[in-house]
């Protein structure tokens, strides 16, 4: 019997509209009794062919689309040429001319669910982060390394939570080649960074911030800056290239401040114009208030508050307290550069709860740039979800 789900009446028109996610409650019915990450076909209750999925029998979302069109085979042809079309579409960015480091391979964007890859320099980091992409891993790779023969070393980050939701066990580790150093060097916009590939965020470094971090408000120039959820400092580096007066660092885990510190070196970065504060970022903000100290520029780059929608009333919380506190911070005339990576949270909430923020600060701000992530992030049509970085960069008179 041929492995296929069969949806409930009217449950296939998002797939119709080209949306990539079938979720259980619109399947009716299994056959074939297929395996986790088998290809399975997709057909409508009266029998419509409509897509070839990845089976995700532990997920709520119960299987991701490979392909929307009938005779094209899932093998490992198929992967060399979704990595093709994604090498010509990041070539075409322009992105060499100023980085060695970005994104190949964006998952639903590129046609490759759970599938992320990220280049720095001579190095591929790749995640396989659902039950479709973890069966054919090795196909993947051997895809990724015939676009980019220049790479030295493929190295494994799939240690994340979605691993754990797809009954996968994390794992992390050298898939081919050299493994990567301690810590690599890698160039962004005349900025020199390292990033740690084997146990740093993400795949090493927020790849998807390069052109925000790009930023340089009026404010920085000569002003004092405030950087909250600093990592290893990119923002708060480029605000001192600005030539911002003094920088403050703000981070809770004491090895993002050792990197910011080593970043600031690496860079010949006056050390005399940096401050290090590790701690939870609430209360720090709440101590810069109570004794009244202000910046002329904040950034807010908090981690993920909301995996899911149900979370987002907390989120929600979190996002306008710490807002709040950076309006009464901020001098007139300062900057705020504020961001959400919550999937959950969409740009239009985010605006809200910012500006409820600000009012509730007594304070008033112009909406100086709506940001997001980096084009090599990309977003499809079809799949709104995939905008996952939402910001601003405010100017509060």
């Amino acid at each position: 019997m041929p492995k296929r789900l069969i949806l409930h009446k009217d449950r296939h028109r998002s797939l119709l509209r080209g949306h990539p996610w079938i979720f259980s409650g619109a399947v009716a019915q299994v056959t074939g009794d297929p395996a986790a990450g088998d290809t399975v076909d997709v057909v409508s209750a009266g029998g419509e062919w409509l897509a070839k999925a990845a089976y995700c029998p532990n997920s709520q979302i119960r299987a991701r689309v490979w392909t929307f069109v009938e005779n094209e085979a899932v093998d490992a042809d198929f992967f060399r040429r979704r990595l093709r079309a994604a090498t010509a579409y990041r070539a075409q960015l322009g992105l060499a001319a100023v980085t060695n480091a970005w994104r190949v391979v964006h998952a639903e964007a590129d046609g490759l669910p759970g599938c992320v890859i990220d280049k720095y320099d001579g190095y591929l980091v790749c995640q396989f982060l659902n039950a479709g992409a973890e069966a054919w891993r090795h196909a993947i790779v051997a895809a990724a390394r015939e676009a980019y023969p220049e790479a030295v070393g493929v190295y494994e980050r799939s240690d994340t939570d979605s691993r754990a939701r797809e009954a996968l066990p994390e794992r992390c580790g050298l898939l081919q080649g050299q493994e990567p150093p301690a810590t690599l060097a890698i160039q962004e916009h005349g900025l020199e960074l390292l990033v740690d590939l084997r146990t740093g965020h993400k795949t090493g470094f927020y790849l998807d911030q390069r052109d925000n971090r790009a930023l340089e408000p009026d404010a920085f120039r000569q002003g004092d800056v405030l950087n909250c959820f600093c990592y290893s400092g990119g923002f708060g580096l480029r605000a001192a290239k600005a030539g911002a007066r003094r920088v403050v660092q703000v981070d809770a885990a004491e090895p993002a401040l050792a990197l910011a510190r080593r970043n600031a070196e690496a860079n010949r970065l006056d050390a005399a114009g940096f401050e290090y504060q590790q701690g939870d970022v609430f209360q720090i903000l709440r101590t810069f208030r109570d004794s009244r100290r202000d910046f002329s520029g904040i950034i807010l780059d908090p981690p993920k508050f909301a995996d899911t929608p149900g979370q987002l009333p907390k989120a929600c919380r979190g996002y306008k307290d710490i807002n709040l506190l950076a309006a009464k911070l901020l001098r007139p005339g300062g900057t705020l550069l504020t961001f959400s990576c919550s999937g959950a949270m969409t740009p239009e909430l985010f605006q809200k709860v910012v500006g409820d923020a600000v009012r509730d600060a007594g304070r008033d701000a112009r909406i100086v740039r709506v940001l997001s992530q980096a084009p090599d992030h990309p977003v499809s049509l079809n799949f709104p979800e995939g905008r996952y970085l939402t910001g601003l960069q405010l100017l509060i008179p």
